[in-house]
């Protein structure tokens, strides 16, 4: 069974989670807290593959080059790729990234596996201003939160499961996506 806690749930023996949400929003923490409820569970963070670039990397700015793009491009195929062999090997999978905008429907297509279930985390600004300014590491800068914010609400496609975390702990977050995805999922929730 999937969720290590309870074996009454109706959940399929694997799947994929796709936690998404601009910067701050709290993608490592549920997506890390999700994997740990999973039987065989995986974390995979997909920024981690734009790090490995350590010569020639170019960020993805507002007003992005085409390497940018391209390589915007190579780090989402390398994570679905990545997501699809863990799940081909019998584990459950949890994968962590920026992907919003007219990218999202692209980059589900993208992962071959299912049941693939995407989760898109929507704090308000007034939280995402607080969550940045409690973090290490800085994740704005030529970006704005409601530049981002933007994209995510006006140009995402309304895939999956959209949750306003704002006022929830990152417990109570992955509490409603087991909720959620373990009950019979609604189409636009479980993709096909």
């Amino acid at each position: 069974m999937m969720w290590q806690e309870n074996a009454n749930l109706n959940v399929p023996d694997r799947c994929i989670f796709l936690v998404t949400g601009i910067m701050a929003s709290g993608k490592s923490t549920v997506a890390q807290l999700l994997a740990e409820k999973l039987n065989r569970g995986v974390h995979l963070r997909g920024d981690s593959f734009r790090r490995m670039i350590v010569n020639g990397r170019e960020e993805y700015m507002p007003e992005p080059s085409e390497e940018a793009i391209r390589q915007l491009w190579l780090r989402y195929k390398i994570t679905a790729s990545a997501a699809d062999t863990y799940f081909e090997e019998g584990f459950n999978v949890v994968v962590q990234d920026v992907v919003i905008g007219p990218f999202l429907s692209e980059f589900v297509k993208m992962i071959r596996s299912r049941p693939l279930y995407v989760v898109v985390l929507t704090p308000n600004e007034k939280a995402i201003e607080q969550r940045e300014a409690s973090r290490t590491k800085t994740g704005y800068g030529a970006w704005t939160i409601p530049h981002l914010n933007q994209i995510l609400q006006t140009e995402t496609p309304k895939l999956g499961m959209w949750i306003d975390s704002s006022e929830q702990t990152p417990q109570e977050t992955v509490d409603e996506i087991l909720r959620i995805s373990c009950r019979k999922p609604p189409r636009s929730t479980q993709l096909p």
